[in-house]
């Protein structure tokens, strides 16, 4: 038995591994992806920004988060202090991508600076700053957006007490093109965005089997623990510790700040338990955060009872509602409470929770609610949508359940793209439970 067992994973990890490339075709992917974005997204964002100049300073090991973005493939760290320079010509539609450092960094950006000429990194960037006289000096400082925060104390200090004092005035926050160069998602990055998810969907369907639970054995650590393996064996990662509940009929439903702050580690699964996963992963520089549910099959059935396959489909009918209400240049928080009305003028008892996805899992851009604050985000959810962009739809809702006499919590997370032509699923969304036979 033990043999077979280990055939079929063995034989199921073939399966699964033969979707993700060599680290050496990674490589090639993220350049490509990466040159792409410089030469057809950046200028666009500049412009959009009303930013004709963007300087990016970093040192090794306490990187912007902006820059980690923008490294190549074969840089898994900046390089001592690495200092970028993005200059937008507008009338000329040209892009200027320099590197105050000692070599290219990758195809796209050319070094701009010789140290035995003039050996003051400082010195170096004001000249290329005086050479092209930029109405802007965008710096990644943001009061609410922690991804466009990037830029130091040491190093804004010295950058300022370098800078010729004619130029200190046109310093201005890059908030908005640092929020649109990590939000925005381009078609070639859809394309291998969808086999993530893809990836990510089958993941799930291996844990959530008789292949991985067997009922009054296998307890929710033991799924979190082969989640976590199983993305290391396949050579990718994940960019958090995923986590496995139980919700069942002789339970009380916990509030949400217990399920984060309490959980039980180590819960034996039984039949008839209503399973709940929230799992992502990282490939190609691109993230997922995915949460489904799953049915314990009791002896005696076939399929879930019908009370949670309505549930379930409550589920869904509050995604339906949230995601009709994408309008771009609406704000997170218009869209949410919105939404949050329309939910419950529907009697359903939606909480809200969605998040930018992409270059991070928490990423930046419009924040529609989070689970303690339905009633809006001050900053991030002021920020509107904007078109080519990933969210993280997640959500709940809570339903009473009569044969269980008690609530239980429908918890739905899945990837979407708002674009041109709407709303869509990157690779579609769970509509019926896993069953565990």
């Amino acid at each position: 038995m033990t043999r077979i067992y280990t055939f079929l994973i063995l034989l199921l990890s073939y399966t699964m591994t033969a979707q993700v490339v060599s680290e050496r075709e990674r490589a090639v992917i993220v350049d490509d992806i990466l040159e792409d974005r410089f030469n057809t997204l950046l200028p666009k964002l500049m412009d959009r920004a009303s930013i004709d100049m963007w300087v990016i300073i970093s040192r090794e090991y306490n990187e912007d988060p902006v820059l980690k973005t923008m490294l190549p493939s074969t840089w898994l760290n900046a390089r001592r202090r690495t200092i970028l320079v993005f200059y937008r010509d507008q009338e000329k539609n040209t892009i200027e991508k320099l590197a105050v450092a000692r070599y290219n960094i990758g195809k796209s950006i050319t070094s701009a600076w010789d140290k035995e000429k003039e050996p003051d990194q400082w010195k170096a960037l004001t000249q290329i700053i005086e050479a092209r006289n930029p109405q802007k000096i965008a710096l990644n400082y943001s009061d609410y957006f922690g991804l466009a925060d990037g830029v130091v104390r040491t190093d804004y200090n010295e950058f300022l007490e370098a800078l010729p004092s004619r130029y200190a005035s046109r310093i201005v926050s890059a908030e908005k093109l640092a929020i649109g160069w990590i939000e925005t998602r381009t078609p070639k990055e859809m394309m291998y965005f969808e086999q993530l998810v893809d990836i990510t969907h089958d993941i799930i369907k291996d844990a959530f089997s008789n292949k991985v639970i067997t009922p009054g054995t296998t307890t929710t650590d033991d799924v979190v623990w082969y989640l976590r393996q199983r993305v290391t064996d396949m050579g990718l990662e994940t960019w958090f510790h995923p986590t496995v509940d139980i919700q069942r009929s002789n339970e009380k439903l916990v509030s949400h700040i217990e399920s984060f702050s309490n959980r039980p580690e180590g819960k034996v699964i039984q039949k008839g338990d209503l399973l709940h996963c929230d799992f992502g992963i990282t490939y190609l520089r691109l993230n997922t955060d995915c949460q489904q549910h799953a049915y314990v099959l009791q002896d005696n059935e076939t399929q879930a009872p019908d009370y949670l396959v309505k549930a379930f489909a409550d589920g869904n009918s509050v995604q339906d509602i949230l995601t009709a209400n994408f309008k771009t240049g609406n704000t997170g928080n218009q869209i949410l409470l919105k939404a949050l009305k329309e939910g419950k003028d529907d009697r359903y008892s939606p909480a809200i929770y969605t998040h930018p996805l992409g270059l991070y899992g928490h990423s930046a851009g419009p924040t529609i609610g989070m689970w303690d604050s339905q009633g809006g985000v001050v900053g991030t959810g002021d920020y509107p949508l904007y078109e080519n962009t990933a969210y993280a739809i997640e959500l709940n809702t809570t339903v009473t359940i009569p044969a269980w006499k008690k609530d239980i919590r429908i918890m739905l997370e899945e990837a979407g793209f708002w674009g041109e032509e709407g709303f869509r699923y990157v690779s579609g969304r769970q509509e019926a439970l896993i069953l565990i036979d």
